[in-house]
């Protein structure tokens, strides 16, 4: 059952419409961003073996109910798909991986398979509207000296420093802010409104002038 369901989003192009495995954590996973992920419960294990074999995706979600281990967790609505780019196995036992963020997704229907693995029918939510928006540069210019220290570790591929939802997500990720905010950035499909919200934040934190 689980390798029918990895083997329909082997696909390199963006689902539409489609099963997928859940991996419901503690922590939200933005487009564009990675993260490192520690695996030992067995059905997270056998998940993440099929991805790799597959090359298929599966679905980052923040928990709403529940927690990360033992039984399914509830997880919230919008996640992100996440494909695997490293892993390793240095402890027996403990898959050590780095997934990426690609998309956002909405779960519409969900099951948990007798293994406590949760497989949801989901639908891609469209990108961002990404309207120039030269009234939040200090967003800009606060993301970039954030990124002349840390480096490009944190997300895959070149740095779009020009693109307002790419900068939105990357202040979201780094801000030391509650993951319930963060589940909302996630959710909002106007990158304007996520700079604006963001622009008000490092203001009154007096990260900007």
């Amino acid at each position: 059952m689980l390798k029918k369901i990895l083997d329909a989003v082997s696909s390199a192009a963006k689902p539409r419409g489609l099963e997928l495995p859940l991996f419901p954590l503690s922590s939200v996973l933005f487009p564009g961003g990675v993260m490192p992920l520690k695996i030992f419960e067995q059905r997270y294990m056998d998940m993440t073996k099929a991805c790799l074999k597959s090359h298929s995706l599966f679905g980052i979600c923040l928990i709403r109910e529940g927690a990360e281990t033992g039984a399914p967790a509830i997880p919230q609505d919008v996640g992100t798909f996440a494909r695997i780019q490293e892993w390793d196995m240095q402890q027996l036992g403990v898959l050590q991986v780095r997934a990426a963020g690609e998309g956002r997704f909405r779960i519409q229907e969900q099951r948990a398979l007798d293994s406590g693995l949760i497989i949801a029918q989901v639908s891609p939510i469209a990108e961002d509207e990404t309207p120039a928006c030269p009234e939040f540069a200090p967003c800009r210019e606060f993301l970039q000296k954030i990124l002349a220290q840390i480096g490009n570790a944190r997300f895959t591929g070149a740095a779009r420093i020009d693109d307002p939802s790419w900068v939105s997500f990357r202040i979201t990720e780094i801000l030391p802010i509650s993951q319930t905010i963060k589940q909302k950035m996630l959710e909002l499909t106007d990158a304007r409104m996520r700079l604006e919200i963001l622009h008000k934040i490092l203001r009154e934190q007096k990260l900007i002038a």
